[in-house]
């Protein structure tokens, strides 16, 4: 029915979607794309902008054909001049003065821009004063570069501080490994298909740390509800409680990236894509990208790897050894307490390493909304026999 379909339970947090008893998978796979990221940027690098690389940009009138027109006679001035480079990237712009066609090529001299320049004006029978130029320095890209790794680490730096006093040093630890792997991802991607990185490709990946620090602060927002006080009862271990919280979550997670990722979508595909407003392509691109992969190492990261570093405290390991023994005892039928081996010592008498998370979430947990095990409700409804009173079909008392 459709009140029990998968969305439905999705919203209700009641899909069961086992996330933290999976982690070896999600580790390992993150642990891989990222092995491939580093080698991408070791083998292949970026394919950085002038900005960052040096390089000259020419600017002519858009009324002079199409961008493979203008390409074309660049291309056609470049080798009469014997520069010995070609067009590396080529885009619309707008500005006051009408469209234009942006096209820059790898650095040049002085004395080699200005022979370039009037060539294609002559080969495009427009005024040289009607092409604009510019010679971008490497210096200016390498500051820029140097500033936005000086950003990246005060926000880092913030974002500890920040949820060591919200939370604690364990889900801080997580939610920055979650950050660095969506950033490691998203230039792995980038070296990978070899987009063009500028500056407001830079802009865009200090923007994608907000929202990927937002999603994770709501998962662990309903992770420190579910466990707030979990060791004073045996129901529930640490791993299940906090992936009770990503199913709770997941959902609004879930809107809350979709609807982030409509607009920037709406900025790439329609903006970039099919009007041909080339600036907005870089930060489009980034943000659309970031903001995908944050969501899932928000969910298949962060928490997973707060549990288990959770799972290394010794009062939430005793607490899962408890948890377990008991949950085992009652398959039993046993009544821990009643002549059985106390929790502690029969867990402690294993010597074979369990994974509390794993071994709970594989099935045994309670669901979503279960009565706890192993508490009997009391009075007629509890299954007890009908004592005296006035109660119809009651034995009466002689």
């Amino acid at each position: 029915m459709a009140e029990n379909g998968l969305a439905s339970r999705l919203y209700n947090g009641e899909a069961g979607l086992n996330i933290v008893g999976r982690r070896k998978l999600w580790f390992g796979v993150a642990g891989v794309l990222v092995l491939i990221a580093i080698l991408s940027f070791s083998i292949r690098g970026f394919s950085l902008g002038i900005e960052f690389a040096g390089g000259n940009s020419f600017q002519v009138p858009a009324s002079v054909g199409t961008l493979d027109d203008a390409e074309r006679e660049v291309n056609s001035a470049l080798a009469a001049e014997n520069t010995g480079v070609t067009v590396a990237t080529s885009q619309k712009v707008g500005g006051p003065g009408g469209d234009s066609y942006e096209l820059r090529t790898p650095q040049l001299t002085a004395e080699q821009a200005t022979a370039v320049k009037g060539q294609i004006a002559e080969d495009l029978g427009i005024n040289v004063d009607q092409i604009s130029d510019n010679q971008v320095s490497e210096a200016w890209g390498s500051q820029v570069t140097e500033r936005a790794v000086l950003g990246l680490v005060i926000f880092i730096a913030l974002v500890m501080v920040y949820l060591i006093l919200r939370f604690e040093w364990r889900m801080a630890v997580a939610a920055v490994a979650s950050l660095i792997t969506n950033l490691i991802l998203t230039a792995g991607i980038y070296s990978l298909v070899g987009f063009e990185v500028t500056p407001s490709t830079i802009i865009g990946f200090l923007t994608i740390l907000g929202f990927a620090l937002y999603d994770v602060v709501v998962v662990f927002d309903k992770v420190q509800e579910n466990t707030r006080g979990i060791t004073a009862n045996n129901n529930q271990t640490y791993g299940e409680a906090s992936n009770l919280a990503i199913n709770q979550s997941l959902m609004r997670s879930l809107n809350t990236s979709v609807v982030a990722l409509l607009p920037v979508g709406g900025l790439l595909f329609i903006g970039a894509g099919l009007l041909g407003a080339g600036t907005l392509k870089d930060l489009g691109l980034v943000l659309f990208v970031g903001m995908a992969v944050a969501f899932l190492t928000s969910i298949l990261v962060a928490t997973p790897l707060l549990a288990l570093l959770k799972n290394y405290d010794p009062r939430i390991q005793a607490h899962n050894k408890r948890v377990l023994t008991r949950r085992g005892a009652l398959s039993r039928g046993e009544v821990p307490g009643k002549g059985a081996p106390s929790p502690v010592a029969q867990a402690d008498a294993t010597d074979e390493p369990v994974d509390p998370d794993a071994a709970a979430l594989a099935g045994a947990a309670p669901k979503v909304g279960a009565r706890p095990a192993g508490k009997r409700p009391t009075g007629a409804r509890g299954g007890r026999p009908g004592g005296g009173g006035n109660r119809p079909g009651g034995a009466k008392r002689r």
